[in-house]
């Protein structure tokens, strides 16, 4: 835990900042082509922060020219990875110097607690990047069983020109998942920011040039997605694209690669994810502190969230109690206070989303334990975290995701309907399991359809494990992990006859 400063500090910071608000190519910040910007606001003041780069389809094109330029150079392709894994780790090492700079750009652009910047997003961020880049030069090929007189060699090679188009939920802390591996591997890389939170990937890029990572290797395009994210899924040169968002947008970008020219495509998508009790279970406070964070941990927006809890039947009322009185401790309010552990919903749009869920909710003959209803803080985005009962099972804020503090419990009668209830969705990121029995730990996480599964915590795994899921949450891949080098590699034979 940092030894955080005090809100008026942090205010103090906020106000000195300054930052680039351009499009990030070929080494340098330029302005859209079109000329046009758009408005990037603090949803916790409803105040606007700065007018940023909007860029289009010239702007991905030139873009894609200058990665495609390094890529072929071979000034970082080539690169020996001992050299590009000290290049990587010297960004990771600037971010470090920069952390609290970055840590309040964060909460400014994206309503979320500096606390959470501080203690999580900005510190796993640079831990990643710094994994990855010590992969780097870790990346063995093998040789095939082909016999005396013949040499199989199978090698990998960077895939070239790769794609990121970014959610707004962890704007640097995504960006560390994909641009850690993409490149280590030695591809040069271009990132799509979501809109209402461009600003600290901006800073990113000008601290990845003072880290010498060359002209063309890493750019940022700021811009609409229906223009910018569109162009990089449509485009010819682009090699491998990967998404983090919803399952609707993702779709595209399969249809994009099929339009185009079959690009790789790696997608990790939305999720509505179970937190499930077994009965057995008797430390009920212990899974009510869990249940906080899987629920409201960055608001709920989170494609991770666990915003069904499953209790056993007889067991529903004395949860309640321990999930309402661990509550207590997420306070929420301005994000630059330390104190806070809630902030404001990102944007005006999704502020609006998740209020008309609760209203949905309401109307579907939900009971509102406690919530259901906007914070009364100034200007600011800010819903109370919510707490559903007696919800049909086919209740929208049951089966849809909402990214937002909501969360519905469900009762079942036994274990085997808990588990039912769990996999009873289309989606399958992620899911939670609380259990005393070693052998149910193992049995039922077995059985639960989801990419990543924790027993007796709510946890998305650490930079070891890789991430992504099953059926409607997740295809093409994986962020984190060894696995995840893979997706942004070509894999070549390479067949020798010894016999002339």
């Amino acid at each position: 835990m940092p030894d955080f400063l005090t809100c008026q500090e942090y205010e103090a910071l906020a106000a000195e900042l300054t930052y680039p608000t351009q499009a990030f190519i070929n080494g340098r910040f330029v302005p859209a082509a079109s000329g046009k910007t758009f408005a990037t606001v603090n949803p916790a003041t409803g105040r606007e922060l700065a007018r940023v780069a909007s860029c289009g389809q010239e702007d991905v094109d030139r873009a894609v020219a200058a990665a495609r330029r390094a890529f072929e150079s071979g000034v970082w392709s080539k690169m020996h990875p001992s050299e590009r894994k000290k290049t990587v780790l010297k960004l990771a090492a600037l971010m470090d110097e920069h952390l609290v700079e970055l840590s309040v750009l964060e909460s400014l652009d994206s309503g979320k607690p500096i606390r959470e910047n501080l203690c999580t997003d900005l510190p796993e961020t640079i831990e990643c990047l710094a994994w990855h880049a010590e992969y780097a030069d870790k990346q063995y090929g093998s040789l095939s069983p082909s016999g005396a007189l013949k040499r199989g060699l199978i090698v990998r090679e960077p895939a070239g020109v790769v794609a990121c188009v970014l959610p707004w939920n962890f704007p640097l802390q995504m960006v560390g998942w994909k641009l850690g591996p993409a490149l280590s591997e030695g591809n040069s890389v271009i990132i799509k920011p979501a809109s209402v939170t461009s600003l600290s990937t901006l800073r990113l890029a000008e601290l990845a040039a003072e880290a010498g990572v060359p002209e063309g290797v890493l750019q940022v395009v700021p811009g609409p997605g229906e223009l910018v994210g569109e162009a990089l899924g449509r485009h010819m040169d682009v090699d491998v694209l990967s998404f983090t968002g919803s399952t609707a947008v993702g779709r595209r970008f399969l249809q994009y690669s099929a339009q185009s020219n079959l690009k790789r495509v790696v997608l990790e998508l939305g999720g509505k994810s179970p937190f499930v009790i077994l009965g057995d279970v008797t430390d009920l406070d212990h899974v009510a502190g869990h249940a906080c964070s899987a629920a409201f941990w960055n608001m709920g927006e989170n494609c991770t969230a666990n915003s069904r809890i499953i209790v056993p039947e007889g067991k529903k009322d004395a949860f309640l109690e321990a999930f309402l009185a661990a509550l207590t401790a997420w306070k929420m309010g301005n994000p630059l206070d330390p104190a806070n552990a809630l902030g404001s919903m990102v944007s005006e749009q999704q502020f609006k989303t998740v209020m008309d869920y609760i209203e949905k909710g309401k109307a579907e003959g939900g009971h509102v334990v406690t919530g259901g209803k906007a914070a009364a803080m100034g200007s600011g985005l800010f819903i109370e975290p919510t707490i559903f009962d007696d919800v049909r099972r086919d209740a929208s804020i049951v089966r849809e995701e909402i990214f937002g503090p909501v969360t519905a419990i469900l009762t079942a009668a036994s274990d085997e309907e808990a588990l039912a209830l769990a996999n009873d969705t289309g989606y399958g990121l992620h899911g939670s399991i609380f259990t005393e029995s070693v052998t149910k730990a193992h049995t039922f996480a077995s059985a639960l359809k989801a990419g990543t599964v924790s027993v007796n915590c709510f946890s998305e795994g650490d930079n070891t494990t890789p991430f992504g899921g099953y059926k409607m949450s997740g295809f093409g891949g994986k962020d984190k992990g060894r696995e995840s080098h893979e997706q942004y590699t070509e894999q070549k034979t390479i067949f020798i006859n010894l016999d002339r």
